[in-house]
């Protein structure tokens, strides 16, 4: 991927998130909760696991 290419998609996602943040403001909070909320499940997962391999 070429450098000029790889800026534009940055600039272009970033111009998106802001967009959304500034437009639709509770519809954002609750997309971040959500994905937070996959990251703690999986994290959980992930030390059950291993907490059931050294038990």
């Amino acid at each position: 991927m070429s450098p000029g290419l790889k800026k534009i998609l940055i600039f272009g996602v970033v111009a998106l998130v802001l967009f959304l943040l500034i437009t639709r403001p509770t519809e954002s909070a609750d997309a971040v909760q959500t994905a937070l909320s996959w990251l703690r499940e999986g994290a959980e997962a992930i030390v059950t696991f291993v907490q059931s391999l050294f038990s």
